[in-house]
């Protein structure tokens, strides 16, 4: 129960609720136990009748009809009551349902890259779904269980000790063997439902990971491959619910032939006390019965809610152990600092944590407002590693890493990122429309902002040749673009924040040369006061910039501006050579 004690807040949340959930249990209880009392009442009258006890049928009827107009008054006010504490019960569980999944989805945004490179998003995805169910069904229908359970068997017992205690004692005598088989059997319910979610979460994974990579699978025509993958992950997760499924149809077997031996006991023995006088009225037996059976659901339950408190309980845990995660990258200052984008690298070397890969040695390097720095090198030279660590998407370690003369630990962190405008190298789009996608960047955009925003990034007049023009919903990932329509819109993304920092990690290398010339272009219009960093494999990007450094294996090895580096022998100059060699062919 120690994962649970997280819940304790919710609870604490909707006291009120609960408590009032508690005092409608109790009464829908106590109309229930008039039923039985009304009906032994009526067995008993006819009886007397029969024997000649009483012999006004005139008497017997009208007492009969006033037991059924109870009957039905306190059947319906149960049944009402009942509804009240189901609705009480439960719709508390959907709110701590709807509060929980909110806090685990804001703790995932703010849960640092590392945390995504080691996890799999099918996992992440099986914590937020179904072990949030797991323990709904804890908050809900295992309290309300619990409750229900408990009130019903101190109100039953207890009256049904005071009508006769031995029989009594009989009837109940098979209700604990009934509550300990149904605790074993949960157990091992318990167990095989843990293997039947994990590979549920192996399924979700395999999947998403699949539909995601839909184009490769198509691409290499590996389709029989991993069908026959899937469906041994299929087959493994049939075989495991097949066996889960045989030891729940033990449950109602088990539990109707231990009612049948309580219900055997009540008749022979009842039935024997009666013959010998010891029970006065023949009512009290079918009153046993009845209650007998309001008690064999309550107490099998026991079995029930304990299997739910394990499931959930295995499930916080899951849930805990993401939220317990603290995030490596933390906002260390609570006062607003604005950014005017004066950025600074100062001997900095950085390491992957998560790798141990050292992508950045000792570089250094100033870049002003109004100034475009091109970063240009070889795959894996560490150009996008500065980028991320402009945006603190990871910690400087070693080295010195300023904004504005300020630490970048320093800074606020929604100050510093809103002040971002990134386009990165993997363009990503949502599932929604372009007009969305392009306002992604600033919520509140007009649709003239959007336009400009798009025309800027020279993706305008492919908008407009849709079918539904900015209204065009995309599909997953924006499948639906081309490589270089995605990398636009991702573009107009940027620049309709209007951002003091503009980062471009390799986003135009799948437009031709004439739309990124363009693009340029546009670019160097509202740069102007804007510090603008560019990554790219291409001379075309970087020649224009105020400054060029190249990278390879981490450090810089040559920086200049364009015409000083095309006149200086090494790694800039022979790239040069050789686009300008294939442009030209």
């Amino acid at each position: 129960m120690k994962a649970l004690k997280y819940l304790n807040k919710y609870f604490l949340k909707y006291k009120g609720r609960l408590l009032l959930g508690v005092f409608i249990t109790i009464i829908a209880t106590v109309f229930k136990l008039a039923v039985p009392m009304k009906v032994g009442d009526s067995v008993t009258i006819v009886k007397k009748y029969l024997n000649g006890e009483v012999t006004d049928l005139a008497v017997v009827k009208h007492q009969l009809l006033i037991n059924i107009l109870f009957l039905l008054g306190a059947a319906l006010l149960s049944a009402l009551f009942t509804f009240m504490m189901r609705q009480t019960f439960i719709v508390v569980s959907r709110y701590v349902e709807y509060d929980l999944k909110n806090e685990i989805f804001q703790h995932y945004e703010k849960l640092s890259l590392g945390f995504y490179k080691q996890n799999r998003t099918g996992d992440l995805m099986n914590r937020i779904s179904e072990d949030v169910s797991k323990v709904r069904m804890y908050v809900g229908p295992a309290l309300m269980y619990s409750i229900t359970t408990v009130t019903l068997f101190i109100v039953v017992v207890s009256y049904m000790f005071y009508k006769a205690p031995t029989l009594t004692l009989y009837a109940i005598a098979p209700l604990p063997i009934l509550s300990f088989a149904i605790y074993k059997l949960s157990v091992l319910i318990n167990h095989r439902t843990t293997i039947v979610q994990q590979y549920l979460s192996k399924l979700t994974t395999f999947t998403q990971e699949s539909f995601s990579g839909i184009a490769v699978i198509k691409a290499y025509g590996i389709e029989p491959r991993t069908n026959t993958s899937f469906e041994e992950l299929a087959e493994g997760s049939k075989i495991k619910n097949i066996d889960l499924a045989k030891v729940q149809a033990l449950f109602f077997p088990l539990m109707m032939l231990l009612i049948g031996v309580s219900n055997i006991l009540v008749i022979y023995i009842g039935g024997t006390r009666y013959i010998n006088g010891q029970i006065a009225e023949f009512g009290t037996i079918v009153e046993f019965l009845i209650y007998v059976n309001m008690l064999t659901w309550p107490v099998a339950v026991v079995g029930w809610v304990t299997s739910m408190v394990q499931q959930a309980e295995a499930s916080q845990k899951r849930i805990n152990e993401f939220l317990e995660t603290e995030p490596s990258i933390q906002n260390l200052v609570d006062e607003s600092t604005p950014v005017d984008g004066n950025i600074e690298f100062k001997n900095l070397s950085f390491t992957y944590p998560d790798t141990g890969i050292t992508a950045l040695k000792n570089v250094s390097f100033t870049v002003k407002p109004g100034e475009t720095l091109a970063i240009v090198g070889n795959t894996g030279s560490g150009k996008s590693t500065i980028l991320e660590l402009i945006g603190r998407l990871y910690d400087v370690e070693e080295g010195m890493l300023k904004i504005d003369g300020t630490a970048i630990r320093s800074l606020n962190l929604e100050d510093l990122r809103n002040s971002i405008g990134y386009v990165p190298q993997d363009a990503f789009l949502f599932s929604d429309t372009l007009s969305n996608n392009i306002r992604f960047g600033k919520e509140n955009a007009s649709q003239e902002e959007v336009v400009e925003a798009a025309k800027n990034a020279a993706v305008h007049q492919n908008i407009i040749g849709f079918t539904k023009g900015y209204d065009t919903i995309l599909g997953e990932r924006g499948i639906t673009l081309s490589g270089g329509q995605k990398q636009r819109v991702s573009i107009a993304r940027a620049i309709i924040k209007d951002p003091q920092i503009l980062l471009f990690d390799d986003c135009l290398s799948a437009v031709d040369t004439e739309t990124e010339e363009e693009i340029l272009q546009n670019l160097h219009k509202i740069s102007k006061e804007k510090t603008t960093i560019i990554v790219s494999h291409r001379i075309s990007s970087a020649k224009n910039a105020t400054k060029i450094i190249v990278l390879e294996e981490g450090k810089i090895i040559q920086q200049g501006t364009h015409n000083e580096l095309v006149n200086t022998e090494g790694y800039y100059k022979d790239l040069y050579a050789k686009q300008l060699l294939e442009k030209e062919m």
